[in-house]
């Protein structure tokens, strides 16, 4: 008969079920367990199983590069971050108003740690998001005006809960991504949740995109709804030596 009910759950793909059946059955047999108490521990293995394989797909989709947490963030050592700060945004209730976070400071100062770090856990209470290095994100959306793509990229990307661009600093832009930038960050304003980190204060955007009309709606949208954190304070990146070799530490 299990071999039976195992060829089912394969067919019914109950893929949860079919790792734990054998388990649950011997336990049940061997406690007296009641069928409704059996098939509701069956149930639930389904559905961890199920919420797991969802948590991978979230994971694997949303790209981020690095396994960083915010409970490995070394706090002591970067006193431009308030941990209190962080730890309420940790809550992701940001993530429910369609509020964005800008983190604003100089290269290694764990802007993108943090940022990864917030996005990783709205991964794991089911929202979904993406990771982009902001140049590799510009240059997608100009490859997308060759085959009129654009609309459907932005599309897709405005669905995103929470979407993180990382280093939006001096990057060489066209003015066909520029439009096609504001244009996703038009789509997003006051629906979804947008991380971005950057050494350029928001001044220095206007450098950066050269269109002051332009830039004048884009920050009007993004600082709306928006927590702009500046992390004044020291490079994390202190370089460590290992049998004679350098290492940076992220």
């Amino acid at each position: 008969m299990r071999s039976k009910i195992h060829q089912l759950l394969v067919e019914l793909r109950l893929n949860g079920v079919t790792d734990s059946l054998d388990r649950e059955l011997d336990k049940a047999q061997k406690e007296g367990t009641s069928v409704s108490e059996l098939v509701y521990r069956l149930l639930m293995e389904e559905h961890a199983f199920r919420q797991q394989r969802s948590l991978n797909n979230r994971l694997k989709q949303a790209k981020i590069p690095w396994d960083w947490s915010i409970r490995t963030f070394p706090f002591d050592k970067q006193p431009g971050v308030s941990k209190h700060q962080i730890k309420e945004l940790a809550g992701l209730s940001f993530v429910e108003r369609a509020e964005n976070i800008v983190f604003i400071g100089d290269t290694g100062t764990g802007k993108s740690g943090l940022a990864s770090s917030i996005l990783r856990l709205a991964l794991v209470e089911g929202y979904r998001g993406r990771f982009y290095n902001a140049q590799d994100l510009l240059d997608e959306l100009y490859a997308s005006l060759a085959d009129r793509s654009t609309a459907k990229l932005i599309k897709r990307l405005s669905r995103y809960d929470l979407l993180l661009i990382d280093e939006l600093g001096y990057l060489t832009l066209r003015p066909e991504q520029v439009n096609a930038f504001f244009k996703l960050m038009e789509e997003r304003y006051g629906c979804k949740s947008t991380i971005i980190t950057t050494n350029l204060d928001y001044s220095d955007w206007y450098d950066l995109f050269k269109r002051k009309a332009l830039v004048d709606a884009l920050l009007d949208r993004l600082k709306h709804y928006c927590i702009t954190i500046r992390i004044n304070g020291p490079s994390l990146r202190v370089p460590t030596h290992t049998h004679g070799k350098s290492n940076n530490t992220p």
